[in-house]
């Protein structure tokens, strides 16, 4: 009851200020305030307030929004524990891709060499080709190239 008598009250008094701002020759501004005094009146019209009211001062309304908090704050903690343990497989698996490169005893006791996934093979195989490409030791035609282009 309280709130619909200070909503009511709200928008008598806009409409009072539009109605002066009128008065004035301010026709647009006085159409904006007219409208937000109107909002007032109209939520409570709506049974927006009522729902409102009940909102802030039931307990049982804010130990829910608390239970969402703490929904919300453990499916963040988990997936931030996943993604940290993802991390950790993937540096795994690197060290194993690396691993049947070194020699037997350098894997360590009980420890074996995993296949490497199917992203590692691609960019073990890019490297493989850049090993192959015949690299020009001390070789500055690339660089010479370069200059002649720019006019050096």
């Amino acid at each position: 009851m309280l709130a619909e008598t200070i909503c009511s009250a709200v928008s008598a008094a806009g409409l009072g200020i539009a109605a002066i701002t009128a008065y004035r020759k301010r026709f647009l501004t006085a159409t904006r305030i007219a409208a937000y005094s109107l909002v007032p009146i109209g939520l409570v019209l709506t049974g927006a307030v009522e729902w409102v009211f009940d909102l802030v001062f039931k307990p049982s309304t804010w130990i829910g929004v608390g239970l969402l908090g703490l929904a919300w704050l453990l499916f963040m903690t988990t997936r931030a524990v996943e993604r940290r343990s993802g991390r950790r497989e993937v540096q795994a698996a690197e060290q194993d891709a690396v691993a049947p490169q070194a020699s037997a005893p350098s894997l360590g006791a009980g420890r074996t060499a995993a296949p490497a996934p199917k992203h590692q093979e691609r960019q073990q195989g890019k490297q493989r080709a850049k090993q192959t490409d015949p690299a020009p030791a001390d070789d500055f035609s690339d660089i010479e190239a370069i200059l002649k282009k720019h006019g050096i």
